[in-house]
């Protein structure tokens, strides 16, 4: 052994790469690597900065230069006024809220019953597969604006006894329908995303077909579909809305009213970058949340 491997090996000089009793220093191949990607990170990052403001800056002189911008400005970015009013489209934001969590409870447990009876092979459920199908196919294919409209008037037309003719309870009905649709589907997606071999291999370890479904199958299925959920979630947050064309008074409607007594249309922007405020992070939230689960799926060889 020659005297330079001896002080290699027995870490008397300072370590080297392939020393195994010091620190793991990088090559000099992977510094130039690292500077090369720093490099042509930062000009990327140049270029898209550089871009933007293009972009942005061409579409704001067009704007500021219109003919009409005054008058654009004056009827509906009025802040003073918008402040103003601002509370009274945060109060009917309240409504929109609480019937967000009352949809969205009712939806998660509908839509999860739809979706289980659909890909349930038992014989006696077939007429309910054949009604679910059905329900989901037009709740899904009707605009839930008309949804709202036929229950929301039709019912009270039909003076039933018992049968509550409240417009919020009725618009909040005809949103758990449409918005059950659409979630028994995403679930159903998951579900059926589960390899069999998952459901065969708890039957063979003793679980019954309500333990498989409890403890293998759904906790994978809707780990898998959370970010659509959470996209039906964002999407449920702003159709809320929808149902002030019933007279219920929430932050669209508290906005309607504000602009009529001035025919000022600022509450209309102040109501959407109400709607804005929940929104945006919910959505980046679910971007993030998708691609931790891309990049999950990429390490484990899935995609």
């Amino acid at each position: 052994m020659t005297e330079n491997q001896g002080r290699r090996i027995g870490g008397n000089s300072d370590p080297a790469p392939y020393d195994f009793g010091g620190s793991w220093q990088p090559s000099e191949i992977e510094l130039t690597r690292r500077i090369a990607r720093k490099k042509r990170n930062q000009r990327n990052a140049l270029i898209a900065a550089i871009s933007s403001a293009a972009v942005l800056g061409t579409l704001i002189v067009v704007l500021i230069t219109s003919p009409g911008w005054i008058t654009l400005r004056d009827t509906f970015f009025d802040w003073a006024y918008g402040v103003e009013i601002l509370p009274k489209v945060l109060l009917g934001f309240t409504t929109n809220i609480t019937l967000t969590v009352i949809a969205g409870s009712s939806v998660a447990v509908i839509g999860l019953l739809i979706a289980l009876i659909r890909t349930s092979r038992t014989p006696a459920l077939t007429p309910f597969r054949f009604l679910a199908m059905v329900y989901v196919d037009v709740f899904r294919g009707i605009p839930m604006i008309l949804v709202i409209l036929l229950i929301g008037f039709g019912v009270p037309a039909l003076q039933l006894k018992g049968v509550t003719n409240n417009v919020l309870i009725l618009g909040t009905i005809a949103v758990i329908i449409t918005y059950s649709a659409y979630v028994a589907e995403v679930l159903r997606s998951g579900i059926l995303t589960v390899h069999p071999s998952q459901r065969a291999a708890a039957r063979s370890l003793g679980l019954s077909h309500f333990q498989t479904l409890r403890y293998v199958v759904l906790p994978q299925a809707i780990k898998r579909v959370t970010p659509p959920l959470l996209n039906d979630l964002v999407a449920l947050i702003k159709d809320t809305g929808l149902i002030s064309i019933l007279g219920v008074t929430d932050a669209v409607r508290a906005a309607q009213i504000q602009t009529a007594k001035t025919f000022n249309y600022t509450p209309y922007v102040m109501a959407a970058l109400v709607f804005l405020a929940i929104t945006i992070p919910l959505t980046r939230a679910t971007d993030r949340m998708l691609r931790k689960s891309l990049e999950r799926q990429n390490a484990q060889g899935q995609a």
